[in-house]
């Protein structure tokens, strides 16, 4: 964990710029109201607390260690998309399974739980989409459906119950990911999204960036990027390649040590998010 700290510094450096609140299962809306946003044409499915739970989602509830780690993560992103004027933030990881797409489903919950802004979610992973697992959600039309079939995407959008948020689901596994993403729709599609809703923060869950050029095809299109990897699986010299692959591409407004230490709280496995913003 040290080297990979010391290496996430230099970076820096070189290239600046348990418990829970449900006694009941009930759906996740239940805990506040929606800030008065009325959801006409978009989807909405009540998601239990109980599958929230299960499935790590753990920003959702209103106390308990791990929703603290993840209000710390959520403070420092958003004063770094703050001070620069950003609103679309980019999520990706070294490698496979280090934790990049929960880390971003918790940070887009957290971000929605404020009042000040909208979160939207995207599932741009389009190789292996899985944000709408995070919500006990059936494999479901997305993005892709939208940039092969013309869908309208306002009828791919789904609010899960929780106030001020919507996901955008990945849709059917595409492998010519590179080419959809950087497509003159796709372009235009960050551009609405970027400047239809002001206080809209927009999250792009994409594929990881060693195994795929998904991350840098796309990253011109995004304002920042979160590197998220994993304490004990992730190597430095993993890290290194990433940080250099993304050099002049995005800037990284921080990343995210995942499986940092052990709370005890119930979900298993894994431990609660450090932040190096």
């Amino acid at each position: 964990m040290g080297r990979i700290l010391t290496a996430l510094d230099r970076y820096k450096q070189q290239y600046p710029k348990g418990k829970t609140v449900a006694p009941a299962d009930r759906p996740a809306g239940a805990q506040g109201p929606s800030a008065g946003i009325v959801y006409s044409r978009t989807r909405s499915e009540n998601v239990l607390l109980s599958v929230l739970r299960e499935n790590r989602v753990l920003a959702a509830f209103e106390e308990g260690p791990y929703t603290d780690a993840y209000k710390i993560l959520r403070t420092q992103v958003m004063h770094r998309m703050r001070e620069n004027a950003w609103s679309v933030l980019a999520v990706t990881s070294p490698g496979e399974g280090e934790g990049k797409t929960l880390t971003a489903v918790n940070l887009a919950v957290s971000l929605a739980l404020e009042v000040t802004q909208t979160v939207l979610l995207v599932d741009a992973n389009l190789r292996a989409p899985s944000v709408h697992h995070a919500f006990g959600l059936m494999e479901q039309r997305g993005l892709s459906d939208y940039l092969l079939h013309d869908t309208p995407i306002e009828d791919l959008l789904v609010h899960p119950g929780i106030r001020r948020f919507v996901l955008l689901p990945g849709g059917r596994r595409i492998q010519n990911s590179v080419e959809l993403l950087t497509s003159p729709r796709m372009v235009a599609l960050v551009k609405e999204l970027k400047q239809r809703y002001p206080s809209r923060i927009v999250i792009f869950d994409l594929p990881p960036l060693n195994r795929a050029a998904d991350v840098l095809a796309f990253s011109p299109y995004v304002d920042a990027t979160l590197m998220v990897v994993e304490e004990g699986r992730t190597t430095v010299a993993d890290v290194e390649r990433a940080l250099l692959l993304l050099k002049g591409a995005t800037p990284v407004i921080g990343t995210v040590l995942n499986k940092a230490g052990r709370l005890n709280a119930p979900p298993a496995p894994g431990g609660h998010p450090r932040s190096a913003l």
